[in-house]
């Protein structure tokens, strides 16, 4: 029998330079292995409100379901998938939903809505679930892949067409999010499976990191840091030293034997 694997998570969030106030959030459960970072939007600050509200949702539906695995859920169970994987998706419905409803009661929050990346560790690998841009990536034996995909209108015309590199960056709509947290009183949420091997670290964060910084570039950081709060440190000063347009959040979590 192979040992089991331990995790070592860290996580850090900064304004950046642009932003005068921080609109993402995250969150390191550890008592329920369960790791996420949001990125909210909408004016009158209300995209933190709808980033925290997330969050909250997200640890409270957690905390309910491990006392009592066989509360009313307030979605039905999708039958094609096992216990965890639907109650990672069933908690992050229900943030939606939480989101959606206070929008619609407040005018002054109407339009707020927030990404979410959640990495949730169960026994035999973890589950991931995004909404939105923010992004999952895994370093593994010094490379790094993507194991999400942008919810963003850049990323579907790429996939319609195939861009250049300059028409890529020169899009004038980069920033537009085509699915969210929040927008509609329901959502699909993209789930993965994997199966982390001893020395594997995955990151999740927001576009204000993984907008600024190159993948190779994270990459590099990651590898060479000597640990994993230096690790987060590090990338945030590299957006910030690449004009820290946006809020930056991330989290590290590193598998070992």
């Amino acid at each position: 029998m192979s040992r089991p694997l331990r995790i070592e998570v860290a996580g850090q969030t900064d304004v950046g330079r642009k932003r005068n106030h921080n609109e993402d959030n995250f969150a390191i459960f550890a008592e329920y292995g369960l790791y996420v970072v949001a990125d909210g939007m909408g004016g009158h600050a209300s995209g933190e409100v709808a980033s925290k509200m997330a969050v909250d949702t997200l640890q409270e539906f957690f905390a309910a379901t491990a006392d009592d695995p066989e509360r009313t859920w307030p979605y039905k169970m999708d039958r094609t998938k096992g216990y965890e994987e639907n109650r990672l998706v069933t908690g992050i419905k229900l943030c939606n939903l939480r989101i959606y409803e206070q929008a619609q009661r407040n005018a002054k929050q109407r339009g707020m809505g927030t990404t979410l990346v959640a990495l949730f560790a169960v026994e035999d690998g973890v589950y991931l679930a995004h909404v939105g841009d923010s992004r999952m990536y895994r370093v593994r034996d010094g490379k790094i892949e993507q194991l999400t995909e942008d919810h963003s209108l850049l990323n579907d015309y790429k996939k319609m067409k195939r861009l250049t590199e300059e028409e890529i960056a020169n899009f004038p709509h980069k920033n537009v999010i085509v699915r969210a947290l929040g927008m509609k009183d329901t959502v699909k949420v993209d789930t993965r499976f994997e199966a982390p091997r001893a020395g594997d670290t995955m990151l999740l964060c927001t576009d204000g990191l993984s907008g600024p910084v190159t993948d190779e570039k994270i990459c590099d950081i990651v590898v060479n840091a000597p640990d994993l709060p230096s690790a987060t440190n590090r990338l945030i000063e590299a957006a910030n030293e690449n004009g820290g347009p946006d809020n930056i959040s991330c989290i590290l979590a590193r598998w070992i034997e």
